[in-house]
């Protein structure tokens, strides 16, 4: 393998894995601002002791998401340098705000969050629930905009020897695409967290024990879950869809296995893409829909991968089409559980419907899939360029780094990442079964005065 082919490997893994825990703190630390805010309001302490359960799970994430992200960062000099040198001078201001400012801001708050209970009134130490959420969605937003300028480029200017100079910091941050990408991503975050929360809630049903928090676990992950998973796919779905489907033709052509252009695209549901003969082989396509979705009009035409030159197609075709129908496959998935588990829960049967239960407690896994899917679509569908129409990926990578070098170090990765893994499944599994009671009376009752 080449050394080109390595560091994208490389990268492509720390990422991923890396994005294991920050889905799951983001989505988490809004669900604890409610438990808080719901044991404040109606004086309930089974939403403060959840709130206190959840909080154990999140600061165990946090702190792997930590140790996972700081290499990844480092990678940009030692893997990406000459991709660092060029867009260095850009990427690296909302890089350094999100490791400066939102992650201080996230760790200074989960302390009191975590170790302050007893010294803070019980408003301030919802405030600092509130704060740990702004920092955990800070921090995400960084990231984004980061990510969102590679994607589509606003508000620069070329400078000496190939780099790229930002011309508004401003601009950067008001980049339409990290607005878009950004709801979307967060809305899959909190998907992630509340199917985590059900799986837990389901588990203690299943298992009779801890049936007062299993109910609420249920309930809250079910409601924020039917919001989440609707607001995914309309608008911020949607308008994403639209939006790379505009600035980014090629991308979409890809995700849907359009290899030629038509008027009144179909959409293809299922079926496997023939990049040789340019074709979907045992399509299952339902008529106009592709070209309803993007134009409004099911007699729109719209480009396939044949309108455009062969060197600016999507270098992992198979892959990107494959992603990106995993990732609608399971949001589709996830919509149609949320509205039966509610439909139950609003008829006061759910929590001894085992047939639904059960579905809850297995799915756990599969928001970090279609996470996982869709951001490997965002990422293929730029391809081949690594920032989209300014800079290709085979122009960014360190070339002195060997691939015996690069191949040295990922699997040094892939053995300590294995121990982390380990390592969190045996903390999460022992809180899990330790139940939200453990240290409940290690904290003030709810009846002291804000």
């Amino acid at each position: 393998m080449t050394a080109l082919l390595l560091h994208r490997i490389h990268f492509a893994f720390t990422i991923t894995f890396h994005y294991l825990f920050p889905q799951l703190t983001m989505g988490l630390a809004l669900l604890i601002v409610v438990l808080k805010s719901v044991a404040l309001a109606k004086r309930d302490e089974r939403y403060d002791k959840a709130a206190r359960f959840w909080a154990r799970v999140f600061a165990v994430n946090f702190l792997l998401g930590v140790v996972t992200g700081i290499p990844m960062e480092f990678q940009f000099g030692t893997n990406w340098s000459e991709f660092s040198r060029r867009t260095g001078g850009i990427i690296g201001q909302p890089l350094a705000m999100e490791g400066i400012f939102t992650f201080f801001l996230e760790s200074t708050f989960l302390g009191l969050f975590l170790f302050g209970e007893k010294r803070l009134s019980k408003l301030a130490h919802l405030g600092s629930a509130f704060m740990v959420c702004l920092g955990s969605w800070m921090s995400g937003f960084f990231i984004i905009v980061t990510d969102a300028w590679m994607q589509h480029p606003v508000a620069y200017q070329p400078g000496p020897n190939g780099t790229f100079v930002l011309t508004s910091f401003w601009g950067l941050l008001m980049n339409p695409w990290a607005w878009l990408q950004y709801a979307h991503n967060m809305c899959g975050a909190v998907v992630t967290a509340c199917f985590v929360m059900m799986a837990v809630g389901a588990f203690y049903l299943l298992g009779h024990r801890d049936e007062t928090y299993g109910r609420l676990f249920v309930k809250v992950g079910v409601i924020a879950g039917l919001i989440a998973c609707i607001v995914q796919i309309f608008p911020t779905g949607d308008l994403h869809g639209r939006y790379v489907a505009k600035h980014q033709p090629t991308a979409i052509a890809g995700m849907e296995g359009l290899f030629h252009t038509e008027k009144g695209a179909p959409i293809v549901l299922m079926g496997q893409p023939d990049v040789e003969h340019q074709r979907i082989d045992n399509p299952l396509a339902v008529n106009r829909v592709l070209s309803f979705l993007i134009y409004g009009t099911t007699k729109a035409e719209v480009k396939g991968l044949d309108a455009y030159p062969q060197d600016q197609w999507p270098t992992a075709l198979p892959l990107l089409y494959y992603s990106y129908h995993i990732m609608a496959g399971l949001g589709t998935y996830f919509a149609a559980l949320m509205v039966i588990a509610a439909f139950l829960l609003w008829r006061g049967t759910l929590y001894r419907t085992r047939w639904v239960l059960w579905p809850m407690l297995l799915s756990f896994p599969l928001p970090y899939i279609a996470n996982t899917a869709g951001w490997m679509t965002a990422e293929l569908g730029r391809q081949p360029w690594l920032v989209y129409g300014l800079m290709r990926v085979s122009e960014g990578y360190s070339t002195h780094v060997s691939s015996g070098n690069s191949l040295f170090t990922l699997l040094g990765f892939l053995g300590m990442y294995s121990l982390l893994s380990i390592l969190w499944v045996v903390m999460v599994y022992r809180f899990i079964d330790e139940g939200p009671e453990k240290h409940a009376a290690h904290a003030r009752p709810i009846a002291v005065t804000a």
